[in-house]
């Protein structure tokens, strides 16, 4: 499903470079839950935001289902971004004048899917969250925890191949995490790719395998 080549990703300051990600080679097969873990400033970020088409390595190969994503144009890695994930993130980044309802529905408008089906999708994954009563409400109206469900809602509405979540959890109460992680365990078993970057060992425990990063290197890759 992924595999990148050799990515360096890089800041130019006064002629001196600073290293982001470097020589970074990994594979990610359809169906994984993958947990990228290291310490701050290590590149997790901008490792997922590579892999979300939300920013460009400066040097190496990105191939997505066969697509090589570093050679391809900006309005194509638009819409490999919009049809084939969804991301979720630390922030939630709600869209402060929509209603829940509305929030969850902006990325199929993008898609253009019929009102009908809009409504059916958006009707399941209310019932589904377990959100229905707050479809009408807007984001400041909610508790972190839900607001998070609203994210993730939205980042799944489209049925995705691929979720990536950054810090999914990072500003939640441990109670709240868990509802997050346990969903995420159980859209996996229904068959969906995540990859995610988390701080906390217990959530990096609901995936199948955790890639550790160290100044910019994979320093370890383990399978659970």
């Amino acid at each position: 499903m992924i595999t990148l080549s050799n990515l360096e990703r890089f800041y130019t300051n006064a002629s001196q470079k600073t290293y982001v990600l470097r020589d970074l080679s990994l594979k990610i097969e359809e169906g994984e839950f993958v947990t990228i873990m290291g310490p701050s400033g290590a590149g997790k970020s901008t490792l997922l935001n590579i892999i979300g088409m939300l920013d460009q390595p400066d040097r190496g190969e990105y191939h997505f289902f066969d697509e090589p994503v570093h050679k391809l144009k900006e309005k194509k890695r638009q819409e490999l971004h919009k049809y084939y994930m969804g991301f979720v993130f630390q922030a939630y980044y709600l869209i402060d004048e929509l209603t829940v309802y509305e929030n969850i529905e902006t990325p199929l408008l993008y898609r253009k899917v019929k009102r009908s089906e809009r409504q059916s999708r958006i009707a399941d994954i209310l019932d589904r969250f377990q959100i229905v009563a707050k479809k009408d409400l807007f984001p400041h109206q909610l508790s972190g925890g839900q607001q998070q469900l609203v994210g993730v809602a939205r980042a799944i509405v489209g049925n995705p191949k691929l979720l990536l979540a950054d810090e999914p959890t990072g500003n939640l109460h441990s109670s709240q995490g868990e509802v997050i992680m346990d969903l995420f365990r159980q859209l996996h078993r229904d068959g969906m790719t995540i990859v995610q970057v988390t701080h906390n060992e217990k959530y990096a425990q609901y995936g199948t395998r955790v890639v550790e990063l160290e100044d910019g290197f994979v320093r370890q890759d383990v399978a659970l």
